[in-house]
């Protein structure tokens, strides 16, 4: 996949401006308080994170395909899903479905440590590559199956998922430390609410934070199937 590298000064310019607006009028405007996760969003360059043909789209209030049949959601999602992870800054986190690393990148701003979890060899590779020249020091980018979460480095603090389920994977429940919060879209192949649940002892609790539609979590736990992700409502 050809992801754009190096911007010219105009360029640079021109995207911090574009950036700046998406803040404003996507993620402030739509209710997200979160000082940090406004900060992490107004920090980290989109623009370097979706293929040389989209960039003009890096910006836009949708999400954007990067190939693979995958896509790097909408910006406010994005911000939605960090508010929603409650993240002070010394947790580890698992994300689930790392795409070209974006969302991973914004996280990585607001906890110690993101290991990023990718079933697509080929979106695993460039987001490895990606992370790692923009100096995302603390993001490890894993290749494998994500409904099975990473029991490797459990329990973690905090766990995301950027892919659709049909139900809550057991194994990201039981790789949840005390206390932590998932952020997952849970449903149909058509339609889903992204949920936030918190573990607390042996019992979980949960929150419906929008109704949406992910590209489907492929795996063990997750649809076999293709979907399009769309706006969230």
């Amino acid at each position: 996949m050809n992801v754009i590298g190096k911007c010219d000064r105009k360029d640079v310019a021109g995207f911090e401006s574009e950036r700046r607006e998406m803040v404003e009028k996507q993620i402030r405007s739509r209710g997200i308080r979160s000082a940090r996760v406004i900060s992490a969003m107004a920090s980290v360059p989109r623009h370097l994170f979706v293929p040389r043909d989209r960039i003009q789209d890096a910006y836009v209030d949708a999400p954007v395909p990067i190939g693979e049949g995958q896509t790097i959601s909408q910006p406010y999602i994005v911000a939605l899903i960090a508010e929603g992870l409650a993240l002070e800054g010394d947790e580890r986190v698992l994300e689930v479905g790392a795409g070209s690393g974006y969302q991973a990148a914004v996280v990585s701003l607001l906890a110690r440590e993101v290991i990023a979890l990718e079933s697509q060899p080929k979106l695993a590779a460039s987001a490895r590559e990606r992370v790692a020249r923009l100096d995302y020091a603390n993001i490890r980018v894993e290749e494998g199956d994500g409904s099975l979460g990473w029991p490797q480095c459990a329990p973690y603090d905090a766990i995301l998922v950027t892919a659709a389920a049909p139900a809550v994977p057991e194994p990201l429940l039981a790789q949840m430390a005390e206390g932590a919060r998932l952020v997952i879209p849970v449903g149909s192949a058509e339609q889903q609410d992204l949920l936030r649940i918190v573990k607390k002892g042996v019992k979980t609790s949960q929150e419906i934070l929008c109704a949406c539609r992910f590209v489907p979590l492929i795996g063990r736990y997750g649809w076999k199937s293709n979907a399009k992700e769309t706006l969230c409502g």
